[in-house]
């Protein structure tokens, strides 16, 4: 029987595993190597060895209704989009308020996780750790991996030939911090991802003049989308999922291109992604346009080579005195304190998980990666559900099919992974549908038919409004009896956020009506096709 959880990181996935844990009334012992919660939200002002690392300005691209623990919602006054100074406030609230401090060690390093001889009979696991230069050893019943893939960088320096030549300096984003020392410098970023972006625009403002280099381009987001609200609260909806799911592929590809241009032409940026119809996760950035027309921020297909001071792009054109290369080239996931690499990355080397948590193979269900997923939706509630459905299984309180049934479970996602984002390997997936697959699986999916009978104020709120994380505490297991008022309050506290001046309005704001004008042409489409045929 399981009880002795060991969880491996305090960030934002290890602190939902501990209070989940807690709340099923198992012994959790979180193991944290640095002295502070927040993993990759807390700044540090030089990277550290083994740790994720951000820079100073970074801010948040889920607003905060829709990237909160899903039974605590953030204060009316934190602003939507906020920095992550204000998120790591709220990660202190929410392990004050639930007494999570008591189960953290510490200055702690996991140096080792293996199974126990016996495990095919008892699941348990050996966990050495070092604290102080001092070796312990324990056994645990089970294992939740919350380190995070925002760790080890991916630094692909062997595909650009020439930069061992290049006189100027080059380091990988994890190692930028602010833009102070590049003060009228030529600056090259590599990268067209969120922290590449981010980068970018705020270099453009202190370097004499920025590249912002894309092998395949990218849509870009603002965070701010109709009448001022968060562009999560208008899109990541259950009612467009369902017309996504319904519209023929022609015509959901026409209105996927068509509202990502909605804001600007990206051809004419440069910036159009070579498969404009891949689900891919977009970049968010409120800015990036404007220093592209201002010509602050020059954009630049992949790099060809370097010399020694100068980068040779693909299309033939070459840029001179180029003083910083800057490689916002992601990150690539490792878990060093696995003895048997193989449990996690059990198929070609790479990471092979049931449900995007459980190694399928394991003789004993026991062991799950907490937050190793990426989507449209915020971590913070899809690692709180994870933990939720791992937990159940570590119980035995939900049956996993049989091994051959897993990996084709996989398979078929793998696959689905191939279509909507173009590569079968990505963490991306889809946030609602992930979500509601694992809330059946544990009886906490919220039962539409029935909400629109007994409660349709709420059913209409869920279903055409924003998908917001409480939605997962309404019913079932884990029930938060503050859900539903959070639910029909979310959008008078994303408000208050921005009303910080009373003006007079003789209209009153309706989210629900908003949605409709965005949908009326996919609605229209809808209609036209269900006549036809």
């Amino acid at each position: 029987m399981v009880q002795r959880v060991a969880i491996i990181g305090a960030g934002l996935s290890g602190l939902a595993s501990i209070k989940c844990c807690l709340d099923e009334g198992l012994e959790p012992t979180c193991f944290e190597r640095s002295d502070d919660i927040g993993g990759l939200w807390k700044f540090t002002e030089h990277a550290e060895e083994g740790r994720a690392s951000i820079y100073r300005s970074v801010f948040t691209n889920s607003c905060k209704e829709m990237m909160c623990f899903p039974d605590f919602p953030f204060p009316d006054d934190f602003p939507n989009y906020m920095h992550n100074s204000k998120l790591q406030e709220y990660i202190r609230m929410y392990a004050k308020h639930f007494a999570l401090l008591r189960y953290i060690k510490f200055k702690t390093t996991v140096s080792s996780i293996k199974k126990r001889p016996d495990f095919s009979v008892t699941g348990q696991w050996d966990v050495i750790t070092k604290r102080d230069g001092k070796e312990e050893s324990a056994v645990f019943d089970a294992i939740m991996v919350c380190s995070g893939h925002h760790v080890y960088p991916n630094f692909p320096v062997d595909c650009f030939p020439g930069l061992n030549k290049f006189k100027g300096s080059y380091f990988h984003s994890r190692e930028y911090k602010e833009p102070e020392k590049f003060k009228g410098k030529r600056v090259l970023v590599i990268g067209l991802g969120n922290s590449g972006s981010d980068i970018a625009v705020e270099l453009s403002h202190t370097a004499s003049q920025v590249y912002l280099s894309s092998r395949s381009g990218s849509w870009v987001m603002s965070r701010v989308w109709d009448n001022g609200y968060p562009w999560d609260m208008l899109t990541v909806t259950r009612f467009e999922t369902f017309l996504r799911d319904s519209l023929p592929t022609s015509v959901g590809d026409w209105l996927y291109v068509r509202r990502m241009n909605r804001w600007f032409k990206h051809e004419n940026y440069g910036l159009m992604p070579l498969n404009r119809t891949s689900r891919k996760e977009p970049v968010f950035n409120d800015d990036l346009p404007s220093r592209i027309t201002c010509g602050t921020v020059v954009v630049k297909p992949n790099v060809k080579e370097f010399t020694e001071t100068s980068a040779i792009f693909q299309d033939g054109t070459v840029q001179e005195n180029v003083d910083f290369v800057i490689f916002a080239t992601g990150y690539s996931y490792s878990y060093p304190f696995m003895e048997d690499n193989a449990i996690i990355k059990c198929r070609d080397n790479e990471v092979t998980l049931y449900k995007g948590i459980l190694p399928p193979r394991l003789e004993k269900p026991t062991m799950a990666v907490i937050g190793l997923v990426q989507s449209l939706g915020a971590i913070i509630p899809t690692s709180d559900l994870q933990a939720r459905w791992a937990i159940k299984v570590f119980k035995g309180l939900y049956k996993l099919p049989p091994v051959n049934d897993m990996m084709e479970d996989i398979d078929e996602k793998m696959g689905k992974k191939l279509k909507w984002y173009g590569q079968s390997n990505t963490l991306q997936t889809d946030y609602i549908s992930y979500m509601d697959e694992l809330a059946s699986a544990i009886g906490v999916k919220p039962s539409f038919p029935l909400l629109f009978l007994t409660d349709p104020r709420l059913a209409l709120e869920m279903y055409f409004g924003p998908c917001s994380p409480y939605q997962f505490r309404l019913t079932g297991p884990g029930k938060w009896d503050g859900a539903r008022n959070a639910i029909l309050t979310q959008w008078d506290r994303t408000l208050k956020a921005t009303r910080t001046r009373v003006v007079y309005d003789s209209q009153k704001h309706f989210p629900f009506l908003n949605l409709l004008k965005i949908l009326a042409l996919p609605l229209l489409l809808l209609a036209v096709f269900l006549m036809i045929n």
